[in-house]
């Protein structure tokens, strides 16, 4: 690794030249694209490799490429392992490399289907091969999967047994708890530290804490059920064993990760159980795109990779932006130039020059919703759609007035953020019948399941979820329990139900219009609004023919949810045109012709809870960084003068003045262009200076 003080270089000592006409590749980009060589045994053999990708320099094309260029290679696509972060981000990269691979196979004359069939999130991955050497594991292979909502259930459920909901001071609700385990898991730290170091509101209660968090892992046993950071807790401990480790690592010829910034401790032990000695192992990245280490994330996996391999792993950098503009990416530059830690890198556009990036300077908070409308119009009028600009912010509720605004100007926004799709009443009561059908000993969807009906309370639930364990297991124990009166001609129908999903012999297609139909008058008793809510469970129903089998269906949901129904049919159609709102996290990978970035002044870039933390300060520089590389044309950073302190309604009108961000140093700012007034004088001011006391001529205007 380097430092932004010492040279910048690259292993990749060959210019950055743009891509050939007939050759959708840099030259780096096809260096990437195509390290390794033949070993003369029939193998394609490729030692450690270390891509830095800055932001837009062709990330997806390049590892798309090195896929496509391994198969061509005669490595074969089954033992070909690709990890990304997403399952649509897998899945692109699966159909590029396959567009590449035919194309260049017509032009030889050959035919043929390939595919790619190791290739998605690590955790989705993780399922797969627990579920093979489950045996090996002492693990039930018909395992459920625990999404976080129910997860955070389960604690709650838990929390409650030991008495911590009824203490007198303070004990951590039921996500924090969950937080705090998944902090603890993903990083590999003890207890206290996590406490110390994450959550230092929560360190009077470790012991209790440790307790829980034991009868959590105990309950999930008993109900033969994982959840989203045992995937990988399990598949660690599974490679572990170096037998084990071995034998998995030998199926996978080469290991492709995305993202590699974004790993944590866990994810990068398990590369290197796999490929202790690097042989063929590709990850690609960039360090100062790591924003994520409130997800257990570590900046050092990136960082260190090169030196983990002797000799050390080839690294090759690429700094060709084909996203913005000149202008963007100087500020972006000098902001990056003032790391301490890094690998260092100068982006550099093929699509030329532009409009230099504007620092806007407005009164407060309200006047920077009132200027960003303004120039959201304004640009709409220039012929830029609204879908095509985005508002920027570092925590959701930073876009609260500007909502307003829009909404009062009749401009119609998208924020990403809210109740998430998985999370619907609706959708996971239908979710609940296919997970119990799907794992008899799942206790939080069977307890779900039963009391959807009348006359299944907690009490009754519990008793038949006992007549159905003391049978084994058997969802056809159902027929044998007295339901209550009250469940009515509801109870046949759901042990029907139930026992045709459970039966083997019932294929996957269609098994979701069963629990639809049997669930239509369950969602009009319950929602007013049953016919809208009817279309998000249409909506699953027609995409999940797409999954080879109840098993994959509900393991996709649960480890890569869909944020809305739209993200399972594409871009909702809300208007004609909408603006985009998001949380920079959220940002990340997107790209507008049009960026506003909010509330851009310390406390909030950097926020006020990284102060006194150098790592976490370098975070945030990072986070900046990559808000400022989502634009492709034009970008403003505005920074409000005063913010309104709310709370404080007996004090009147207050407000604190807003510090420029320490970001924003002099070589930055020499490559933004200053715009905005001064603060607005007082009436008293204004008269002082020959202002008129009543401004007819405005006021004329007005009325037109």
């Amino acid at each position: 690794m380097q430092t932004a003080s010492q040279p910048a270089s690259s292993l990749c000592a060959e210019p950055c030249a743009a891509p050939a006409p007939d050759d959708p590749l840099n030259s780096r980009q096809r260096l990437a694209a195509s390290h390794g060589a033949p070993d003369g045994q029939g193998r394609f053999r490729a030692g450690p490799l270390l891509v830095i990708a800055g932001a837009g320099t062709g990330k997806t094309a390049t590892l798309a490429h090195r896929v496509a260029h391994l198969v061509l290679q005669g490595v074969d696509p089954q033992r070909v392992l690709l990890l990304t972060f997403s399952r649509r981000a897998a899945q692109e990269m699966v159909r590029r490399a396959e567009s590449i691979v035919n194309l260049q196979m017509a032009r030889q004359g050959r035919r043929g289907a390939w595919r790619l069939p190791w290739a998605g999130t690590f955790h989705s991955i993780g399922a797969r091969l627990l579920r093979e050497h489950a045996a090996q594991l002492g693990l039930d292979p018909s395992f459920g999967i625990l999404d976080r909502a129910d997860a955070a259930d389960l604690i709650d459920l838990l929390r409650h047994e030991q008495g911590l909901s009824t203490k007198t001071q303070r004990f951590p609700r039921k996500d924090a708890c969950l937080a705090i385990y998944s902090h603890r898991v993903n990083t590999g730290w003890p207890l206290e530290r996590v406490l110390e170091q994450a959550f230092p509101w929560c360190a009077q209660w470790a012991d209790e804490l440790r307790a829980l968090f034991r009868a959590y892992v105990e309950r999930k046993q008993s109900h033969g059920v994982l959840d989203y950071d045992d995937l990988l807790l399990w598949w660690h401990a599974a490679v572990s064993d170096p037998a084990l480790a071995a034998e998995i690592g030998m199926r996978f010829d080469h290991v492709l990760v995305d993202e590699y910034q974004d790993t944590n401790a866990l994810q990068a032990q398990i590369l290197f159980a796999l490929k202790p000695d690097g042989d063929g192992l590709t990850v690609v990245g960039d360090d100062a795109q790591s924003i994520y280490s409130f997800r257990a994330a570590d900046i050092g996996n990136i960082l260190s990779f090169p030196e983990r391999f002797s000799p050390p792993a080839t690294r090759i950098t690429l700094e060709l932006n084909y996203r913005s503009v000149q202008p963007v990416l100087d500020a972006a530059n000098a902001l990056l130039a003032e790391a301490p830690h890094q690998y260092p890198k100068t982006l550099r556009a093929t699509r030329g020059s532009g409009a230099m990036p504007r620092l806007v300077t407005v009164l407060d908070e309200r006047a920077q919703a009132e200027h960003v409308a303004t120039e959201v119009l304004r640009q709409r009028e220039a012929g830029v759609a609204l879908r095509r600009q985005a508002v920027l912010f570092r925590s959701s509720h930073h876009s609260d007035l500007l909502e307003l605004e829009l909404t009062r100007r009749n401009i119609p926004f998208v924020k990403h953020g809210g109740l998430k799709f998985l999370e619907a009443a609706h959708v996971k009561d239908l979710l609940a019948l296919l997970r119990w059908a799907d794992n008899p000993r799942h206790g939080i969807a069977s307890f779900r399941a039963l009391q959807l009906m009348n006359g299944f309370g907690p009490v009754n639930a519990q008793r038949c979820r006992d007549h159905v364990a003391a049978a084994g297991h058997r969802l056809a124990a159902l027929a044998g329990f007295p339901a209550p009166a009250a469940a009515g001609d509801e109870w046949p129908a759901f042990v029907a139900l139930m026992g045709t999903l459970a039966d083997p012999a019932t294929g996957w297609p269609g098994q979701v219009d069963l629990a639809r139909r049997w669930y239509q008058p369950v969602l009009e008793r319950r929602h007013e609004d049953a016919q809208v809510r009817a279309a998000d469970l249409d909506m699953l129903a027609a995409v999940a023919p797409q999954f080879g089998s109840r098993e994959r269906f509900l393991t996709e949901l649960a480890l890569d949810p869909p944020q809305a129904c739209g993200d399972l049919a594409g871009a909702p159609l809300l208007d004609e045109d909408y603006l985009i709102l998001s949380t920079v996290h959220s940002a990340k990978g997107q790209e507008w012709d049009a960026v506003y970035l909010l509330n851009v002044a310390d406390g909030n870039f950097p926020n006020e809870y990284a102060t006194g933390d150098p790592q976490a300060i370098e975070e945030e520089r990072r986070l900046l960084y990559v808000a400022l590389t989502r634009a492709r044309d034009t970008l403003q950073l505005i920074e409000p003068q005063r913010y309104h302190v709310t709370g404080q309604a007996r004090f009147g009108d207050r407000y604190v003045h807003g510090a420029r961000s320490r970001f924003l140093g002099a070589a930055v700012l020499a490559r933004l262009e200053r715009a905005g007034e001064a603060p607005c004088a007082t009436p008293a001011a204004s008269r002082a200076a020959g202002a008129p006391r009543v401004d007819v001529a405005a006021r004329l205007r007005s009325m037109w």
